[in-house]
Parts: C-alpha cells; sequence; structure tokens
C-alpha cells in the first residue's frame, strides 16, 4: 500500500526503560541497528499497527508498555534506489512514519525476540537516548534525528534531559546529493 508520492505508510517505535535509555535492536544476520518499525496494513490505525509491530518485533504486549507520545505528523525518508526492487523502481520511493514513544512497564525478562516465526532482530539492548542517530543506516538519520528531537521533549519535560549531540541540532532540512 502506497500513497500517490510512493511511500508506505509505517510506524518507528522509540522504547524506553526507567532509565530513558532506548531499545536498540541488530537486525537478523546483520550488522545494522534500528528502532523497531514496520508496516501499517489496510485497516488499521497507526496505533493499532504499533502494538502489532511491537510485539512481532520485541515480544511485548500492550500490558508491557504506556504510550508517552507521537510524532504530530508523518515523517518521511528515502530509500536508496539500488536497495528498491526493479519491479518497484518506478513507483516505491521510501517510507513514511508516524513515531511512537513508549515507556517499558514490564521488565527486559518480557522481551522476546522470537515471538514469531519469522524474527526481525537477533540481539538488542539498551542505549543512551541519542545514540542512535551515529549507529543507525545514512539514509534514516533524517528521520531518526527529527522523531528523537519531537519526542525528546516528551521524554524529558520537567527532568534534566542528557546533552545533545552537535548532529542532532543541525538543520532539519534534506541535504542535497545533487551538484
Amino acid at each position: 500500500m502506497l500513497d500517490r508520492d510512493g511511500y508506505r505508510p509505517n510506524v518507528g517505535i522509540i522504547l524506553v526503560n526507567a532509565r530513558n535509555e532506548v531499545f536498540w535492536g541488530k537486525r537478523i544476520r546483520e550488522h545494522s541497528w534500528q528502532f523497531p518499525q514496520g508496516g501499517i496494513k489496510h485497516g488499521e490505525s497507526p496505533e493499532q499497527a504499533m502494538f502489532r509491530e511491537l510485539f512481532e518485533e520485541v515480544g511485548l504486549r500492550p500490558e508491557h508498555v504506556k504510550i508517552l507520545g507521537r510524532t504530530r505528523s508523518w515523517l518521511r525518508y528515502d530509500v536508496p534506489r539500488h536497495w528498491v526492487k526493479r519491479e518497484w523502481r518506478n513507483t516505491y520511493r521510501g517510507q513514511k512514519q508516524i513515531w511512537f514513544l513508549l515507556r517499558l512497564l514490564g521488565r527486559d525478562s518480557d522481551v522476546s525476540l522470537r515471538a514469531t516465526e519469522k524474527p526481525e532482530f537477533d540481539a538488542w539492548r539498551w542505549a543512551g537516548y541519542w545514540v542512535p542517530l551515529e549507529a543507525v543506516i545514512e539514509f534514516k538519520r533524517q528521520v531518526y534525528r527529527l522523531a528523537l528531537n519531537e519526542l525528546s521533549g516528551v521524554l524529558f519535560r520537567g527532568v534534566h534531559a542528557p546533552e545533545r549531540p552537535p548532529a542532532y541540532t543541525l538543520s532539519e532540512a534534506h541535504p542535497s546529493n545533487h551538484d
């Protein structure tokens, strides 16, 4: 299901523990780390998709988490053309995402990367709130920057926030790769 601009509706999940560290998952059989994310199926709301993806990728159910916030609007990223299947290259551009900020109410032992037959991650860890920008694949960095910046206002309201690295304060405009 693509929108008229070629973006697939998707949700992203920033899961934090009691120390405001973020859940960071290692993609199965790869050396790349990312937040849980996944497509919104036809007829699903973003919140329904988020809870489905949370269970499929992390094994957590609604009673294990509390929704703290979500992004106000869609955040988009383009997938590099060489990563797109040939039959989709003329129509698919990338993902548009609503990001959710969740607080883990359960325990670390509630996390199960093998909750479904097709696991997305084969390892996970807690990381500092601002760590993901340096570690995520380059074409997702702008969306991560936008989501983490927007949702940090919800998470750190009234408490001392960890220092924001300079990379998070760069212009929010997409850098151009054209001469």
